[in-house]
C-alpha cells in the first residue's frame, strides 16, 4: 500500500484554466447580445432563439450551483427549481408574443421586454444558486438595456460620431507615421 507522502513526485490536481471555466458564461453573454442586436435591428422578435437560450442559461445556472449541493436530494432540488424558474420565463415570454399583446407594442419593444425578462431571470437564478458569476452575467445584461435603448433611438448619431472618431484617429496616426527617406534615384 502506497501513501501520498511515499511518492516523491506530488501530482497537482487538475484545474481547468480560467478561460475554460468562464467559457459558458461568456458564450451565454455573447448569444444574448447577438439576439438583442438582431431583434433591435430587424424589429422582429426571434421567438425560437429565446426559447433555446433560456434553457441554455438554465443549464449554466445548474452547473454553477452544482458545487453547492451535497447530496442527491439537493441536486434534484437544484435541477427542479431551475427548471421551474426558466419554464416560468418561457411562459411569460410567450404571453408577450401573443397576437393580442403584439397589437399593443411594436416588435422592437417586445424584443426589449423579452431581454429585460431574460436579464431579471438570469440575475434571480444567480441569487438562487448562490453564483456570483451568474449574478454578474445578469448585471452585465442589465447594464446593456439602456445601451440598447440608446442605440435604437440614436443609431444614426452614434454611427456619425463613431465615424468621426475613426477619421480623427486615422488622421492623427497618418501624420505621426515615420517619414521614409526617398530612394537614391529620386534624390537631387
Amino acid at each position: 500500500m502506497s501513501f501520498p507522502s511515499d511518492n516523491p513526485v506530488m501530482e497537482k490536481p487538475h484545474h481547468p484554466s480560467f478561460w475554460i471555466r468562464e467559457l459558458a458564461f461568456f458564450l451565454v453573454l455573447v448569444l444574448t447580445i447577438v439576439g438583442v442586436a438582431y431583434t433591435s435591428f430587424s424589429n422582429k422578435p426571434i421567438i425560437l432563439y429565446w426559447e433555446l437560450l433560456a434553457p441554455m442559461i438554465g443549464i449554466v445556472c445548474v452547473a454553477a450551483g452544482w458545487h453547492h449541493t451535497t447530496d442527491s436530494a439537493s441536486r434534484w432540488r437544484l435541477i427542479l427549481t431551475q427548471g421551474m424558474h426558466w419554464l416560468a420565463f418561457l411562459l411569460v415570454m410567450n404571453l408577450l408574443l401573443l397576437p393580442s399583446v403584439q397589437r399593443l407594442f411594436n416588435s422592437g419593444s417586445i424584443g426589449l421586454a423579452i431581454f429585460v425578462l431574460l436579464t431579471l431571470g438570469t440575475f434571480t437564478a444567480g441569487v438562487h444558486v448562490l453564483s456570483l458569476h451568474v449574478c454578474c452575467l445578469g448585471l452585465i445584461m442589465a447594464v446593456s438595456i439602456p445601451a440598447i435603448a440608446f442605440i435604437q433611438t440614436s443609431a444614426l448619431i452614434s454611427a456619425i460620431v463613431g465615424a468621426a472618431i475613426v477619421a480623427v484617429a486615422a488622421t492623427i496616426l497618418w501624420h505621426r507615421r515615420p517619414k521614409r527617406a526617398p530612394p537614391e534615384s529620386e534624390r537631387p
